[in-house]
């Protein structure tokens, strides 16, 4: 499906039709209908156990629907390849910390190198090109960080951290990239300095999707807003359109009121 702008058609990126997600005779997804377009960047609110990780996880194939269709980047689910189409989906979450143990033994250029295979950690050295590195340089200084080339991993700050993940999830010029709550743990500096990044991001001819339940981390580079409550879709569309006072209060379950300052949007609690 296509949609008709500025005198083309723009590409769907991602479709959900009527998807439902049960686990252990619980409805966990309950009809989801949602399309992202090409040159939409797009976050995804709610609170806590609202169903932002099971849509992510249906999106990258670990899931698969009760029922509905899903197509994401061209694969129709149950009719390609999922694991070639996670090639082409950058993931970061804080769950990477997992493989800190891992990661804390490598310098900074060799974790982001490393994403051109989807593994942790360097093995196949042999399959390594110069264009590889001059890659890996590029999108160190795209991110801003290419003093830490050569640091070692265990070095690093939470929030570096993060920005070198985002740069391995880069590495392998994904056409999605899914930002799971990478803001988890920040101080506000940090958070200040991974959000920056979102621009860097769409530079690359990238498609966004930011998970959060933050929405002061909602920055100008994102166009549309997914609000999810229970399983369910309480609005979705253009930012500007979609967080009001009064779906916001549907969304997190208790009255809050809206301001925007320089294209982002913050919410306080209406007593």
């Amino acid at each position: 499906m296509t949609e008709r702008s500025r005198g083309r058609l723009k590409k769907t990126i991602l479709q959900l039709e009527e998807v439902t997600w049960r686990r252990q005779g619980q409805s966990i997804l309950k009809g989801i209908n949602w399309q992202v377009q090409e040159e939409e960047h797009w976050a995804v609110l709610g609170l806590n156990g609202s169903g932002k990780t099971s849509i992510l996880n249906i999106i990258t194939g670990y899931s698969y629907p009760t029922s509905g269709a899903v197509k994401v980047l061209d694969t129709k689910f149950g009719e390609a390849s999922l694991p070639k189409l996670r090639e082409e989906i950058g993931y970061v979450s804080s769950a990477l910390d997992r493989f800190g143990s891992t990661f804390n033994k490598q310098r900074v250029k060799h974790i982001i190198l490393s994403g051109k295979f989807s593994t942790v950690g360097l093995y196949n050295k042999q399959d390594i090109t110069e264009s590889d590195w001059y890659l890996v340089q590029a999108i160190l200084e795209e991110l801003r960080i290419g003093y830490l080339s050569e640091q070692a991993f265990s070095t690093l700050s939470q929030g570096e951290k993060r920005r070198v993940l985002i740069g391995r999830a880069l590495m392998n010029r994904p056409r999605l990239m899914i930002l799971d709550e990478p803001c988890s743990g920040l101080d506000i500096l940090a958070r200040e300095e991974l959000l920056q990044q979102m621009n860097s991001i769409v530079k690359q001819d990238c498609h966004l999707i930011y998970v959060t339940h933050h929405i002061e981390e909602i920055t100008p580079a994102i166009t549309h807003i997914l609000l999810i409550r229970d399983g369910e879709v309480v609005s979705s569309g253009p930012k500007n359109q979609v967080l009001t006072a009064e779906n916001l209060t549907n969304t997190f379950k208790v009255n809050v009121k809206v301001r925007w300052e320089n294209d982002r949007p913050w919410i306080s609690v209406v007593h």
